[in-house]
């Protein structure tokens, strides 16, 4: 499903930010093409960033800028959302979404991957890594959204508007709220806005949070970063639930960052910590 050519061309300009030598994968799944930003060493340990909804591959720039000198790291646009692959179905539930995922991942011939995911991607990655035993190595969680708690009433109520009756100025007015100050990065602010108002995308898979008796089965080592001015959820209770449920899991904050400032303005803090896991997980 592709986009306008204002979209797209946003996108191409937020791709193009990505590390020199990047290239661009387009992989054949049962659910669309699949359209893959890729950087670093093919035979690197492979990282794969998951965008939130609403979001594209070009978010992850920064972060991939910083890992791709060690890791072969790869960002899929998610079919149906904002980006350059292309549908052709739509995902009804999150089963479906973690279905696309292995299935890509096993198109991508990589092995067990080092996953990580920012907000409703943080919640695909783990609920994926639940559904498909072995699908990854270790498992990083960015400012995840229903994981280990629900959204702020405040967030829905100023995300309605933008959602339901999408305009340019809505969007831009959201998002600065959520910021709370900080200033977005132009060229990732302009492709998400685009997206949300000129791309034709599918609806919303409704999310759930994992019940208790299956997060206690996961075995994959588990980064927890959570942005601490986020206005998304309380990030004190989404640290505090994820040290409950996943013990063994390492949780930390990323102090300056909200929801949306993830993970682009806080890209370096990001990937000193998704590179530390990486290799504490390689070396247990």
């Amino acid at each position: 499903m592709s986009g306008p050519m204002g979209f797209l061309a946003s996108y191409d300009a937020a791709a193009a930010r990505w590390p020199a030598g990047h290239r661009a994968l387009d992989v054949p799944t049962s659910w669309g093409r699949t359209h893959v930003l890729a950087a670093g060493p093919p035979g690197a340990p492979p990282v794969v960033l998951l965008h939130g909804d609403g979001a594209t591959a070009t978010a992850w720039a920064g972060v991939a800028g910083e890992l791709a000198g060690r890791f072969h790291v790869l960002a899929p646009d998610q079919p149906g959302n904002p980006g350059r692959s292309e549908s052709s179905r739509p995902f009804r539930r999150t089963a479906d979404l973690t279905a696309w995922l292995a299935e890509l991942l096993a198109a991508l011939d990589t092995g067990p991957v080092h996953l990580v995911g920012h907000s409703a991607g943080a919640h695909l990655a783990l609920r994926a890594v639940l559904d498909h035993e072995g699908l990854a190595a270790s498992l990083g969680l960015l400012d995840p959204t229903a994981c280990f708690a629900g959204f702020a009433p405040r967030y829905l109520l100023h995300a309605v508007p933008s959602l339901v009756r999408p305009t340019p100025a809505r969007v831009r007015r959201f998002l600065a709220w959520e910021a709370g100050g900080r200033a977005l990065d132009p060229a990732w602010l302009d492709v998400h806005v685009r997206g949300a108002t000129e791309f034709r995308r599918t609806p919303i898979v409704a999310t759930r949070r994992p019940p208790r008796a299956q997060l206690a089965r996961l075995t994959a080592p588990t980064l927890v970063l959570v942005a601490g001015r986020s206005r998304a959820h309380d990030p004190r209770r989404v640290a505090r639930n994820a040290r409950s449920l996943l013990p063994a899991a390492t949780v930390l904050e990323l102090a300056r960052a909200s929801h949306h400032t993830v993970p682009v303005l806080d890209a370096g803090e990001i990937a000193a910590a998704v590179s530390d896991h990486v290799d504490r997980s390689r070396r247990a």
